[in-house]
């Protein structure tokens, strides 16, 4: 510490006001950290119940995370958050395409095209999007933090959110880690 006292000392020792600067700013940044989130305003005491890599041909896409009310099991009757953090680049089209295509797979609703494409945005790996269910026909979605669109449709939050946590998955062993078992 000597060391650094002689080559920076306008940086030994810190003020107050200094220390007081850098923890507000770790607060704000932190999950955790003072600014609401779309998950605390929109669900009653969200908890994470669990999480998971989803991997094509091996190469991870993006991670999830289910954040139910109080951390309860996963219920359909429940409303409860998704988030997925992209661990690539992916394409508006690609997104919204693959989403079409896998609720035409499960034979599923889907809203239309331009429904989606409302939605959705191309993402950069670290862009997040978090779809919050409100009931059983409506989904909000937020992409990093600002909220891009309300889906209102009869059963849309059992036919989208069944790509990721119904019966019939892309993956199992994706889905059981995601609902925590």
């Amino acid at each position: 510490m000597a060391f650094l006292k002689k080559i920076r000392p306008s940086m030994w020792p810190p003020n107050k006001s200094t220390l007081r600067a850098a923890l507000l700013s770790i607060a704000l940044l932190s999950s955790g950290g003072a600014v609401a989130s779309p998950l605390s305003n929109e669900l009653s005491d969200p908890k994470l119940l669990g999480s998971s890599t989803f991997r094509f041909l091996g190469l991870p896409v993006y991670d999830a995370k289910l954040f139910t009310p109080a951390g309860a099991a996963f219920n359909w009757t429940e409303d409860f958050g998704l988030q997925l953090t992209y661990r690539k680049n992916l394409a508006q089209k690609a997104l919204v395409e693959s989403t079409l295509d896998e609720m035409a797979r499960q034979g599923n609703p889907a809203p239309t095209k331009a429904q989606l494409e409302a939605c959705f945005q191309a993402v950069s790996k670290g862009d997040s999007y978090l779809a919050i269910s409100e009931g059983p026909n409506k989904v909000g979605f937020w992409r990093n933090g600002a909220q891009t669109c309300t889906l209102t449709n009869t059963g849309i939050k059992k036919s989208f959110m069944s790509i990721f946590l119904g019966d019939n998955t892309r993956s199992a062993s994706f889905t059981r880690q995601l609902k925590g078992q």
